[in-house]
């Protein structure tokens, strides 16, 4: 992908005056090997489907690992590993059991690192009666366990994307954002010096630089940093990251050394917006086999891409001769080719549950796998007991059966939903003999549509369809999938565009709501992305 402009990739090699990108290519890939830099190589992204905002990979051994923004979505920060950096697989997470004890939600970019033997993950997270803080976890292996060590630290106004670096002395620092967006302030990016075990900050902060460019709005943040050629570079995020009028871009900045003076790129923004992705920010640099990549995020410019979530792009870029990185491949006007969304189907055959499910970080379901089948006990508050996964476009169909409906207790329902947070839902649920569509938005249900069940209903297949993210369809069966039943009229699908918070991206999953003693079975779970 680039997501560079025409112009940005003229002045970087030199040869304005081309008349079109596709006159321009070979042009290009002269001018990258006078650079003596490896001609860039194809990537299909995304390369992290789904919700996978501010990702962080760092290398260790011979495996790239990977981490990302969770949210308010447990368990929290997955931990992915590949060998090539495009095909990632999900091995567990930081945070698999309780979350750190001094933070409650908002569980933020996780930076993965790797040094004296140990591995780190710097994070943020909102703190307990406080603000936004910056904590630590390390683990002996990438895999873990991890062990949280409490937060370094936590400005009044909130602190935020910890990055850790060594300076050209081999002092180790942190490197993180004062949120002082949150309050109309300027967001000033500091460094401050670590002890050994990474455990704590001592001497002085030093300010590197805050946003100050017209196109950098109301913040610079993420910033991801690497040495070459004799200087440090920052790359970092600008602007609005999230939602359908995100301005998110990257851009560069450089010192000799580490507590500067920075230097910004005169050409920022470096990484924009072309005809598939939007909004692109917030990664860390990397290098594989003499290729350097940004791992970063950006919505599907699709309609309703925003509502997938920020997901997962790989993007290469080279060194000019002025010594900057400069992105090399795409352009506005050419779409770059997508990876196909994988399909998912959970038949609940193993002993535990899938390392893909999630659920709303503070309020963890009881869940069980046996014998092919999912238990999950009910909850009387907060919506219901919840299991999501994240979708991976816009337009997608998700299946589940409902088991045993005869023996759920008085007073409890189950079924199938999509969910933006424990307080906006679509759900269609099964019980006390009736099927109901409920809407439930700021924590109010609302029943749209009601029937009664079929009579001596056994299993219950039910079925969610969403198109361009935002209208949704509900259907049952009581066959097996062979006929549907719609619960609505053809032309009246269900507005979902309130589901999602800010900062995430709608989840599909099963729902169970009722008294604590009750268990609703499942039987499959299937997500299948459909074409546009």
């Amino acid at each position: 992908m680039d997501i560079l402009t025409r112009s940005h990739l003229l002045a970087a090699v030199g040869l304005a005056g081309v008349a079109s990108l596709g006159a321009l290519q070979p042009a290009v890939g002269q001018a990258i090997a006078g650079l003596k830099s490896p001609v860039p190589t194809a990537v299909v992204n995304p390369v992290l489907p789904g919700d996978f905002p501010d990702p962080s990979v760092t290398k260790i051994g011979n495996t790239y690992w990977a981490t990302a923004t969770s949210s308010n979505w447990g368990p929290v920060f997955p931990l992915l590993k590949s060998t090539n950096l495009t095909d990632w697989t999900l091995v567990g997470h930081v945070f698999s059991g309780e979350q750190p004890a001094w933070a409650d939600y908002y569980f933020w970019a996780p930076e993965i690192s790797q040094d004296g033997g140990k591995t780190y993950i710097f994070y943020a997270a909102h703190k307990k009666g406080g603000n936004l803080a910056v904590g630590v976890a390390s683990a002996d292996r990438p895999e873990g366990p991890y062990r949280d060590h409490g937060p370094l630290v936590g400005q009044p106004d909130g602190s935020i994307d910890a990055f850790p670096v060594r300076d050209e002395k081999g002092q180790p620092y942190l490197v993180w954002k004062e949120d002082g967006n949150s309050i109309g302030q300027p967001t000033p990016i500091w460094a401050q010096p670590m002890n050994a075990a990474r455990t704590a900050l001592t001497g002085t902060r030093t300010e590197l630089f805050r946003n100050t460019a017209p196109w950098e709005g109301r913040l610079v943040e993420g910033v991801s940093m690497v040495r070459h050629g004799g200087y440090f570079y920052a790359f970092y995020a600008a602007n609005g990251c999230c939602g359908g009028g995100c301005t998110y871009a990257t851009g560069v900045a450089r010192a000799k050394t580490l507590l500067g003076p920075w230097e910004k790129y005169a050409r920022n923004p470096i990484l924009t917006q072309n005809d598939t992705w939007k909004c692109p920010g917030h990664g860390t640099a990397v290098e594989r086999n003499g290729h350097w990549y940004l791992l970063h995020h950006a919505y599907a410019a699709a309609p309703g891409g925003e509502m997938v979530g920020r997901q997962g792009l790989l993007s290469e870029f080279v060194w000019n001769a002025g010594g900057w990185p400069v992105f090399v491949s795409g352009g506005p006007g050419a779409p770059a080719p997508t990876r196909p969304a994988p399909p998912v189907r959970d038949g609940f055959d193993g002993a535990a549950l899938g390392l893909a499910w999630q659920w709303p970080v503070e309020y963890r379901p009881a869940a069980t796998v046996g014998g092919g089948q999912l238990h999950l006990t009910a909850r009387p508050d907060h919506g219901g007991a919840v299991l999501g996964h994240t979708i991976y476009t816009a337009n997608y169909d998700a299946t589940t059966t409902l088991l045993r409906l005869a023996t759920l207790p008085a007073g409890t329902t189950a079924g199938l939903a999509a969910f933006g947070d424990p307080d906006n839902a679509l759900a269609l649920l099964a019980g006390d003999g009736r099927l109901r569509l409920v809407r439930r938005a700021k924590g109010q249900e609302e029943v749209l549509v009601e029937t009664a069940l079929p009579t001596g209903a056994g299993p219950l297949r039910l079925r969610l369809q969403a198109r361009r993210s935002t209208h949704f369809a509900f259907a049952y069966s009581a066959d097996d999938g062979r006929t549907w039943q719609a619960l609505m009229p053809p032309g009246s699908d269900v507005d979902g565009a309130y589901l999602p918070p800010w900062d995430r991206g709608i989840r599909v999953g099963v729902l169970a709501q009722g008294p604590a003693t009750a268990v609703a079975d499942f039987d499959e779970f299937t997500l299948t992305s459909q074409a546009l």
